[in-house]
């Protein structure tokens, strides 16, 4: 049996929450991962997981063992990249995470810049729109739109985008220019709106903050699930919509769209860089923050 494999095993169990889950997440059959760990118990001569139908749990042998697991494999891995110059120069690989918009407008270009800077380091990105879970999915750092949950990860603010309302000219002359947050309102009907079900409520739209804070019911003509499809029918004059101020920058500098309800908006959303908070950081890892975080709020300051 090799116990370091068995161990590994046995951790992603405990991280996935089932031993199919395990199974998935290491791309390994289901009966070679209950092996794994049958063989590590009765090496062990004890149970290290209570199994039920329902649910997996550690026993009290097993939650210092993995415990201890733990700490084996990231000193493992902490001598095979000082072994390999990883931490010496900055060389190897780094997996890179953004939402999908904002990771192709702004994360794409500094990442190039990056990658010319630095010929030993490669970089897999990943744009989308969905929260990537750093450790589960062994990636080295994301870029994060909104306020951050409490977490161990470690995050560095490089700047704010606005929450924006905005029409095509076409259409504000046709409609009018509302003037506070209640001309939008359903109840009212004097304007459409385009709703994006990404970003917010499909039935309303938050204006202000703290006390001011007000929450009001739209009138939805059109429904899409991507910030291209929802600027793209604004500036063809189907109505009003609430978008991030980094997705419409360029037609707003272009006057195909005309921001409106400025001073009612809601708090900027911070834009963070985040990482798991390692240590030591890798070399590659270090050279990346340093290098990206500058160069991101300098490209952000100048969004709107």
């Amino acid at each position: 049996m090799n116990r370091l494999d068995a161990m590994s095993i046995l951790v992603a169990v405990v991280d996935a929450g089932s031993l199919s889950g395990a199974a998935r997440l290491l791309d390994m059959p289901l009966t070679t991962v209950s092996r794994k760990v049958a063989e590590l118990e009765a090496h062990l001569k004890t149970r290290l997981l209570h199994r039920t139908t329902r649910q997996l749990s550690l026993t009290e042998a097993g939650i210092s063992y993995v415990a201890a697991c733990r700490r084996i494999l990231e000193e493992i891995g902490e001598a095979e990249r000082a072994a390999t110059g990883e931490y010496a120069s900055p060389k190897g690989e780094l997996v890179v995470t953004a939402s999908e918009l904002f990771g192709r407008l702004h994360v794409v270009p500094v990442v190039a810049e990056f990658l010319a800077h630095y010929p030993e380091i490669g970089i897999s990105l990943v744009l989308t729109d969905r929260v990537v879970h750093l450790m589960d999915e062994h990636a080295d750092a994301a870029v994060r739109i909104g306020q951050l949950p409490d977490s161990t990860l470690m995050a560095t603010t490089v700047g704010t985008v606005r929450r924006v309302v905005c029409a095509s000219p076409a259409y504000l002359a046709a409609h009018g220019v509302p003037a506070a947050p209640r001309d939008v309102s359903a109840d009212v009907a004097a304007h459409d709106c385009i709703t994006f079900e990404v970003l917010a409520s499909m039935r309303a739209w938050a204006f202000g903050e703290g006390k001011s804070a007000l929450s009001v019911p739209v009138r939805s003509r059109l429904t899409v699930n991507t910030a291209e499809a929802a600027i793209a029918a604004a500036t063809l004059g189907v109505g009003l919509i609430r978008v991030l101020s980094y997705q419409v920058a360029d037609a707003v500098r272009a006057q195909s769209l005309r921001i409106v309800l400025d001073e009612f908006e809601s708090a900027p959303l911070p834009v963070s860089l985040v990482h798991t908070g390692q240590a030591p950081l890798p070399l590659k890892l270090r050279a990346f923050l340093d290098f990206v975080t500058p160069r991101l709020r300098e490209r952000i300051a100048g969004i709107l």
